[in-house]
């Protein structure tokens, strides 16, 4: 096992709604650990909390409406990060742990130029002068394979396509060299040969920086050459996690086994048969039901599942706790006589 540089427990992330509308518990009880050089994917439909647990761990929650609640623990190599004073935060953020944000067009900043935006941080964090820093923001356009990055070093954001621009996120996020790296859907809006393109880049840096990755995404497909471990979440909790060839052969929880289903595959027996889809929807956040809280979408679900919440239990048949499913179907095999 590698050296172990993040370690997250019992994360909980709530906002206050306006209108007395109740408190949104986006994220309730979360816990995972990483390690140097690992990809851990983390899975789930929109609203399930995804987004939410990766900017709780560089604090950027606004608050209010939002707050991590006491009790939450996030441990960058030994430093508590929801207890450091906000200077030591910045310190961290984009330099020990970067982030590549979903919308590129958005999170750039369209009056300045990409080089000025990726220099930004060498400045800051690494005390470069300017002259220095555009020489590293050439280097990191060249690294993240930018056509002609002498030229596109001093282009605004509109000047680029989409593949370009999340290019240029990732050499921002890349410039002082993290340790971890957070890429919250990084290839949403472009099309499938950019997708795969700005995937094994990813990869490729990994492999040259020795970073950790955290790579968040709705679509199982994409994680399946792509991560060493997945956690599934669902309503805000982690419902499932294992090493990713274990939970594709062994996938144990109903809502696993759904999101596998709804992936298309070439080898079906029946091309124009419909994709499978889950019935219902990720309920509100304020109203997570009780119990189980997949219960009114699952095929398999009982009484103790309407009233009783399961707790994560192991199901690893080799490492104790490497596969974990939050399901009673776990204690009570025999129930699952559906199929989804």
């Amino acid at each position: 096992m590698t050296e172990l540089l993040l370690r997250v427990r019992d994360l909980r992330t709530y906002f206050v709604t306006e209108q007395g509308r109740g408190t949104a518990r986006a994220v309730d009880g979360v816990s995972f650990d990483l390690h140097a050089g690992e990809t851990l994917g983390i899975v789930g439909e929109s609203g399930c909390g995804k987004t939410v647990t990766s900017l709780s761990l560089l604090r950027l929650i606004p608050e209010p409406p939002g707050h991590i609640l006491p009790g939450s623990f996030i441990e960058l190599e030994g430093r508590n990060l929801l207890t450091l004073a906000p200077k030591a935060l910045r310190a961290i953020r984009g330099n020990e742990m970067a982030m590549i944000f979903q919308e590129p067009m958005t999170s750039l900043n369209p009056v300045f130029t990409v080089g000025d935006q990726i220099a930004e941080a060498a400045i800051v964090h690494q005390g470069l002068s300017r002259r220095a820093a555009r020489a590293r923001a050439i280097e990191m356009l060249k690294l993240v394979g930018l056509p002609d990055p002498e030229t596109r070093v001093d282009h605004y954001p509109h000047q680029l396509s989409g593949g370009m621009r999340q290019r240029v996120m990732i050499a921002m996020a890349l410039v002082c060299g993290p340790k971890v790296l957070i890429a919250d859907e990084p290839t949403t809006a472009l099309d499938v040969t950019i997708q795969a393109q700005i995937l094994e880049l990813l990869n490729r840096l990994q492999d040259e920086l020795g970073m950790a990755v955290i790579l968040i995404t709705h679509d199982l497909g994409i994680v399946a050459g792509t991560v060493d471990r997945v956690l599934v979440m669902y309503a805000g909790q982690v419902v499932e996690s294992a090493p990713t060839p274990e939970l594709f052969a062994r996938p144990l929880h109903p809502y696993t086994e759904g999101l596998l289903a709804s992936v298309p595959r070439l080898d079906t027996p029946h091309p124009r048969r419909r994709l499978h889809s889950i019935p219902g929807q990720v309920p509100a956040a304020t109203a997570w039901p009780a119990g189980c809280r997949f219960h009114p979408r699952c095929p398999y679900a009982w009484d103790r599942c309407t009233v009783e919440e399961p707790p994560l239990l192991d199901a690893g048949k080799g490492e104790p706790a490497s596969h974990v499913v939050r399901c009673w179907l776990l204690a009570e095999p025999a129930r699952r006589t559906r199929q989804p």
